[in-house]
């Protein structure tokens, strides 16, 4: 059996990238060790930009039927003073969708599997070990086991992309080691299920930076509450872990009377990023490539990047002749971008997990005065043959709502997208257009206010959006359209191309 792409692992990442390859049209098998996914939850936050990613697959509409909208973080000292303030807008964003939401991970997984099961070139095989992989010129053999018979078996594939977790196999073939962003904590991270009303927290997530015991509370979706809990450093992880050390860590916000206990775990919250994410036809997404501590609820939606990155350059590879060396672009964009994010997390992470006394005074001096006001990060990508010199070129970009009522992304659907005001180009110039795209290419001309004033802000008449809705450069007139979708062949296929007469 011979496929497009093997997908190692299917967790929420393995999945969206399972059913992104699928969408483009590649034949795709997914291996997975377990029957069925984890039960409990794990990952509770993702962004506007993973919502476009899910809209993208076709099931935005069910998973943001299961979410809520998160309304921002805080934290505070032990004295219940506010050191950073993070509200998150509960209204609809730039990007035409919320920026921060709550969800179960277990209804993601879910919704994705049963998108997965409808797509007739997606192969989905559970209970399936892998323990080998033989890469050649061609193509790299996949060995495994099917648990349920005990059976060794095989699979080729053009392509195989690990998604399979911070101890990925596929990572320790490629033989990459991980560079250290300096982050280890233990933490104790436990879920409730409320059982009566409580609002004692209320409905914002809150960091409480108090260097007796620092601590983290989510308001998850329905009843669901989490605490995480850092563990001092001569404490039992076991003995912490058990439903009365739980319950006494927590007493003076929730009791036994207040909810269940669903399930505790002791993590440690790790901040590494891989050194190589490819080695010829193998590749790392999500955990395998990254792991973040959850101080910024940023650890999916890495990984959900990393999917929409590499899914459309394996389709113009295997579909539109791009050269391989397009895949040279993944890490150089994608580990700068989550590196910006993980750095991050780690610096929120000091303020929240500073113990000593002098440390802690002194950060309570600082920012009690003056809290620290964010924003939601959108850092531009890592330089590659796909950025260009412009400031927007590697941005994630905006979704307008068109003049029609549509979106952005449901018109340009999984093709790069030339989004223009009106009067910039006639319809024969429209084709010569199209015929110097060495990818599919919606062109869309606009009206619409939001159009215009993100055009505007780009100082441009139009721009030029990837398929994973970053924004390949803009264009003031039509000659410079013409030479952008030039700098796109040359991009994607390495080779110098001719500007045809429009």
């Amino acid at each position: 059996m011979l496929v497009d792409v093997a997908v190692i692992g299917m967790g929420p990442v393995g999945a969206t990238l399972a059913n992104l390859l699928g969408r483009y049209g590649l034949s795709v098998a997914v291996l997975e060790r377990e029957a069925v996914p984890y039960p409990l939850p794990r990952a509770v936050h993702f962004d506007a930009e993973c919502m476009r990613v899910f809209d993208a697959i076709g099931v935005s509409a069910e998973v943001a039927g299961d979410c809520r909208v998160s309304t921002g973080m805080k934290f505070v000292n032990a004295e219940g003073q506010l050191l950073v303030d993070w509200p998150r807008p509960e209204d609809v964003g730039p990007q035409g969708w919320h920026s921060s939401y709550r969800f179960h991970q277990p209804d993601l997984e879910r919704t994705l599997r049963q998108c997965l099961a409808s797509q007739p070139n997606v192969t989905v095989r559970t209970r399936c070990e892998v323990y080998g992989l033989e890469p050649c010129a061609t193509h790299v053999t996949v060995r495994f086991e099917d648990l349920s018979r005990g059976k060794l078996e095989a699979i080729d594939a053009a392509y195989v992309i690990g998604a399979d977790g911070a101890r990925s196999l596929v990572r320790r073939l490629i033989g990459s080691e991980m560079t250290d962003l300096g982050l280890h904590e233990r933490w104790l991270v436990f879920d409730a299920l409320l059982k009566r009303p409580w609002s004692v927290l209320g409905d914002c997530s809150v960091q409480f930076c108090d260097p007796s015991r620092p601590a983290t509370y989510v308001r998850g979706v329905g009843n669901r509450r989490r605490f995480e809990i850092m563990l001092l450093p001569d404490e039992d992880a076991a003995e912490i872990a058990r439903p009365e050390s739980v319950w006494s860590l927590i007493d003076k916000w929730m009791t036994p009377e207040d909810a269940d206990l669903e399930r505790a775990a002791v993590y440690t919250f790790h901040a590494v990023v891989a050194q190589r994410w490819r080695q010829g036809r193998l590749l790392l997404a999500g955990d395998s490539a990254h792991q973040t501590p959850p101080f910024l609820g940023q650890g999916l939606c890495a990984g959900i990047r990393d999917a929409a990155n590499v899914a459309w350059k394996l389709a113009a590879i295997l579909r539109h002749g791009a050269s391989e060396a397009l895949l040279d672009s993944y890490q150089g964009e994608r580990a700068p971008h989550v590196t910006e994010y993980i750095r991050l997390a780690v610096e929120l992470g000091g303020i929240i997990q500073a113990r000593d006394p002098a440390e802690a005074a002194e950060r309570d001096r600082t920012l009690a005065a003056a809290p620290r006001q964010m924003r939601s990060l959108s850092p531009r990508l890592g330089a590659s043959a796909l950025r260009l010199r412009e400031p927007a070129s590697g941005m994630v970009s905006a979704q307008p709502a068109l003049a029609s009522g549509e979106r952005l992304d449901q018109r340009a659907r999984r093709d790069f997208a030339i989004l223009m005001k009106p009067g910039l180009l006639g319809e024969s110039q429209r084709d010569a257009l199209r015929q110097l795209a060495p990818y599919p290419v919606t062109i869309i001309e606009d009206d619409s206010a939001g159009t215009h004033a993100w055009l505007d802000e780009l100082d441009a008449a139009a721009v030029l959006v990837r398929p994973d809705r970053y924004v390949f450069g803009t264009a003031s007139n039509l000659p410079q359209l013409q030479a952008l979708l030039v700098q796109l062949a040359e991009s994607l296929q390495g080779t110098k191309a001719t500007v045809a007469a429009a």
